[in-house]
């Protein structure tokens, strides 16, 4: 990846889903320091109301075959198994607010866990990785939830597919964004 006299701003810019991913992902170590990083998004009060389970190797096929025991039908489940090998790193998403909290709103705690999936894409892609954000309604099914061991106060939100971008990259630019016309500005003075 080349990189620009401002790196943060290009990988913003550049980042894109990518639905297949081959090997390499990053090390275990790689992973540790990217989420350490990744931990800095802004999350008032400090609660860090996330956790990750990281699925490799041939547990990814078992939790395909979760996944399977979760559709409602033969295709279905056809399909469900398959998806865990589509990238050689999951991460589960499993968010875990703090109920009740005195100054931190849950849907506050939900912004923090997504702005620190966000920020890690973000490191993912600007380290040479790539990634994608996939849910479904499995993650409300009780089978997969046991697997990943998510508790009944805790929210699984989905997969971080990780991996490596196939080459050569067929990914689909974005359309720009009119900017101007999702800002309303008061105190046009400024």
């Amino acid at each position: 990846m080349t990189q620009s006299p401002n790196p943060v701003l290009d990988a913003v810019l550049t980042r894109r889903s990518a639905p297949r991913l081959t090997e390499p992902a990053p090390s275990r170590d790689a992973l540790n320091c990217l989420v350490q990083a990744a931990a800095t998004a802004p999350d008032h009060g400090r609660l860090r109301p996330w956790r990750l389970v990281a699925v490799t190797g041939e547990e990814r096929t078992r939790l395909g075959d979760v996944l399977a025991e979760a559709a409602d039908s033969p295709e279905q489940a056809r399909r469900a198994a398959a998806k865990p090998l589509r990238a050689p790193l999951l991460l589960s998403i499993v968010h875990r607010p703090v109920p009740d909290h005195p100054k931190v709103l849950e849907w506050e705690q939900l912004a923090a866990t997504t702005g620190v999936i966000t920020t890690l894409s973000l490191l993912l892609h600007s380290h040479g990785w790539a990634s994608i954000w996939r849910t479904g309604t499995a993650v409300q099914a009780r089978q997969v939830r046991k697997y990943l061991s998510v508790d009944d106060d805790e929210q699984l939100l989905g997969w971080l597919y990780v991996g490596t971008r196939p080459m050569p990259d067929t990914s689909a630019g974005r359309r720009p964004l009119d900017a101007p016309a999702r800002i309303t500005w008061h105190n046009v003075g400024i």
